[in-house]
């Protein structure tokens, strides 16, 4: 039921729309080939936002980092200026400004990120890059990483209700990657950083155009971190030691109607973690070190091929096809998971207007998983490791009409029907409704089903570092609803632009796999049985100033809940609420720019705790609020800039997140029990180079 808190947001909104003034809406094309909303034109901005010199006109409002896009989807863009606000050394650190998604360590050991975005885990969002499935399975605890923050062009996240073109995968959302385009103009850069941990990390990017409508790309990536850390002294490393080299040529070649895009991508990684020194409780030297190691190997193809048959009316026809093996070797003391996983996509897309006010689009897709996987749950040196064979195979079809009613309705109906050689049938209905009754002002309605696959061992194997049993029971196919509702009001005082958004978003479970930690000495994956849902309501204030200075404040407040052992809980290690100040000024030539925010992330529950052979508890039943302070100054010059900053500058850190680690082969060590930052205050520098024309 979408009780109180559904009722207060329809309130607001309603109370929000009386007495509001006029501004504009503009209208974007769909294609098979772009994303289906655009920013603002700048014809629509106030005179205001422009000044004369001599006889031209100057425009002199800054590119703001994170665009809210104004199409049918509640969809925001984050683009480089915002990356560029921190040191934003990968994916999984991309969002430190954005009130919407939050990113956390999963655990103490092995260095895994995780992102949630509507209070639930990034597995319930559908990863995409250039809107092609990316970093599913095996890939998916470990894949924020596996993305350079500065191979980026930009992020686009939709949240609940998304297009059924990308497939059924999306539950709360989408995130899409752009990378840099070889189309691009043409040059080469490059990016240094290094910090107090002791990390380098090391990029380049250059693209040639070799001939009118053929370019190619590389990008290069490197990373290592020199050194062990242990702030806490509990005798295991803070953090892993990861060496990754990433490696990704991208090619374009576009003659008269025809475009075509492929590429290719390597990533060869190896993360080291574990007890570095200890003692057990005798006092005796550990001479039998708990060492986490994990060796990753990935190889990924894919190629866009379009035609545009019918300028006048976007008439396209497009095919995507993916291929991609992922090979993990991963060692939890004398635990063990290793895959082999081979997967492949391919997609069918046809697109037209059909008149001024509608367009279809309508495909077929075919998507096939392999997991190949041998599982080891114990230290038993002589037991052997289970062999675990997955597969699946999921032919569909889509088809999904949008009607764009001049500047005032916009309403996007999609329905895909799948078949999956595991589950048969299935259907995918999802709806979106813009509606902007008067200009800059605009309400969105969404409601949307999607489903999901599970490959537990895959998706969790981060938990076999934990000393308790892990234990997998029969999944089925997990489904869900989601249901959205926003508003979003811009209004100019002058020069000063003031941007409010409120969104409140309910996702109710049909069918999930729970991961139960409230057991003590048993983590179990089990299929539901009872009620799971979501509440997540959130408001947040932007306000621009012409003077270089934009401040956000933001608000949400999450109310996740699932059923555990019969008994519907909170879900555990999830805040309660979350609050986020953020600012950035650039001086008025723009040589300085500062970059400041400031999070406060609210308490949560703990799983249930269990007692230590000291008598002691594993922890308390509940966590506490705890802020969050990161910092950056840029010094921006003609072809280079210099920056320089901090995380964490709070220094808060969870006491103990690796519970009973002076003896870590018995069943009450267990690393996973995380909610806050495992390391403290941390400074870097990094500089950004830009050759120009190779």
């Amino acid at each position: 039921m979408v009780n109180k808190y559904f009722i207060f947001a329809f309130a607001f909104l309603l109370a929000s729309y009386k007495g509001s003034e006029s501004l504009a809406l503009s209208r974007s094309p769909l294609s098979a080939q772009q994303n289906q909303t655009l920013q603002k034109p700048l014809k629509e901005l106030p005179d205001t936002a422009f000044s004369q010199d001599l006889e031209e006109m100057v425009l002199t409002q800054k590119k703001k980092g994170t665009i809210k896009t104004f199409g049918v989807e509640n969809n925001f863009l984050i683009n480089q200026t915002e990356l560029c606000r921190a040191a934003c050394c990968n994916l999984g650190e991309s969002f430190t400004t954005s009130p919407s998604v939050d990113v956390s360590y999963s655990d103490a050991a092995t260095g895994a990120r995780q992102i949630k975005l509507l209070g639930l885990n990034g597995t319930y969002v559908q990863m995409l890059t250039e809107s092609m499935p990316a970093f599913r399975g095996a890939a998916s605890p470990y894949g924020f990483r596996y993305v350079p923050g500065p191979w980026m062009k930009n992020i686009s996240v939709s949240k609940g209700s998304s297009t059924v073109k990308n497939g059924y995968e999306s539950i709360t959302g989408q995130i899409n990657i752009e990378y840099l385009k070889p189309q691009d103009e043409q040059g080469f850069t490059a990016n240094a950083y290094f910090d107090s941990d002791l990390k380098l990390e090391l990029n380049a990017e250059g693209n040639i155009h070799i001939k009118e409508g053929l370019t190619t790309e590389l990008l290069a990536h490197f990373e290592d971190r020199f050194g062990v850390h242990d702030g806490n002294e509990d005798g295991f490393a803070d953090m892993p030691a990861i060496r990754q080299i990433n490696l990704n040529n991208r090619w374009q070649w576009r003659t008269g109607r025809y475009i075509f895009h492929g590429g290719l991508s390597l990533i060869n990684e190896k993360s080291k973690a574990g007890q570095i020194s200890s003692h057990n409780h005798s006092g005796s030297d550990q001479t039998d070190p708990f060492l986490i190691n994990l060796s990753t190997l990935r190889y990924e193809g894919y190629m866009k091929h379009a035609y545009i048959f019918d300028p006048d009316r976007n008439g396209n026809l497009a095919f995507i096809g993916t291929l991609n093996m992922h090979r993990l070797d991963a060692s939890f003391g004398r635990k063990g998971y290793d895959v082999n996983e081979k997967g492949a996509y391919a997609q069918l897309m046809y697109e037209t207007d059909l008149g001024e006010l509608h367009n279809l689009s309508a495909g077929l897709s075919f998507n096939y998983d392999y997991l190949g996987q041998n599982v080891k749950t114990n230290h038993n040196p002589d037991e052997a490791p289970e062999n675990i064979r997955e597969s699946e195979a999921v032919a569909g079809a889509y088809a999904q009409y949008t009607f764009t009613h001049s500047e005032k309705l916009i309403l996007m109906a999609g329905f895909r029907g799948d078949y999956s050689s595991r589950y048969k049938w299935f259907a995918t209905p999802r709806f979106n409704v813009k509606y902007t009754p008067i200009e800059f002002h605009n309400f969105r309605i969404s409601i949307g089903k999607g489903y999901r696959t599970v490959h537990p061992w895959a998706e969790y194997n981060n938990l076999l570092a934990s000393g308790r049993t892990m234990i997998v029971e029969q999944l089925k196919q997990e489904e869900a609803w989601n249901y959205g509702i926003s508003a979003d009001f811009t209004k100019y005082f002058g020069s000063h632009k003031m941007i409010f958004n409120v969104e409140y978003f309910y996702t109710h479970f049909k069918s999930q796999a729970v991961v139960d930690y409230d057991t003590p000495g048993v983590l179990t994956i089990s299929q539901l049985n009872g009620k799971s849902y979501s509440h997540t309501l959130q408001a947040d204030l932007t306000w621009e100033s012409p003077f270089g200075l934009s401040l956000t404040g933001a608000y949400r407040l999450n109310d996740v809940k699932s059923t555990y052992s019969g008994e519907l809980l909170e879900k555990p290690l999830t805040n309660r609420y979350k609050a986020l100040i953020t600012a950035s000024y650039s001086t008025p030539l723009e040589l300085w720019q500062f970059d400041i925010t400031f999070q406060m992330n609210g308490g949560g529950r703990l799983p249930t705790p269990y007692e230590l052979p000291d008598g002691n508890m594993s922890w308390g039943p509940r966590f506490k609020a705890f802020p969050q302070l990161n910092l950056q100054v840029t010094r921006w010059f003609r072809n280079f800039s210099i920056y320089a900053g901090g995380e964490n500058l709070t220094n808060f850190k969870q006491k103990n997140p690796v519970v009973w680690s002076s003896d870590p082969w018995t069943p009450y060590f267990d690393p996973t029990t995380v909610w806050a930052p495992i390391h403290g205050a941390m400074a870097y520098i990094g500089i950004r180079l830009n050759f120009g024309r190779l």
